[in-house]
């Protein structure tokens, strides 16, 4: 292969689009916005969701939901995830997070008691359930609450 005989893929590359360039061109004189109103003039048209002076639909729809903003939203984790430590390790939102049980911590983190651990582990977090720090305790290891 050679460079001369390299072209971009079917159907990735689209031809520009002159307006106004002469009847031929198939965009010439008004240029594809017809004839005189609103949307011809400089500066015209109107705002997305407008409908003509009638009431809009998201005034129409009424409103939904509560967002609480003093609400606390906790990454959740069971025990059995804790089972891929290592015995002795301390367990943190940040080893959580390079290890991939959870994605992004939000407020803390929260341990809840399903499933078994057997590993002894020191366990860091903002919450843990009763039946979690229970586990935890029985495998022989350590809750901390930051």
């Amino acid at each position: 292969m050679k460079l001369h005989e390299l072209s971009p893929n079917e159907g990735s590359v689209k031809e520009s689009y002159r307006r106004g360039r002469g009847t031929g061109s198939g965009n010439g004189k008004t240029a594809g916005k017809g004839h005189k109103g609103q949307n011809a003039r400089s500066g015209g048209g109107v705002r997305p969701g407008f409908t003509g002076g009638q009431l809009p639909l998201y005034r129409k729809l009424p409103k939904r939901g509560f967002h609480n903003k003093f609400g606390v939203t906790y990454a959740i984790v069971n025990v059995d995830a804790l089972n891929q430590f290592e015995d002795g390790a301390t367990v943190d939102a940040e080893a959580l997070l390079e290890s991939g049980i959870i994605s992004k911590v939000c407020d803390g983190v929260k341990i809840l008691g399903e499933g078994e651990i057997t590993k002894k582990l020191t366990v860091k977090a903002a919450v843990f359930s009763e039946t979690a720090k229970g586990k935890i305790e029985a495998a022989g290891g350590k809750t901390e609450v930051i």
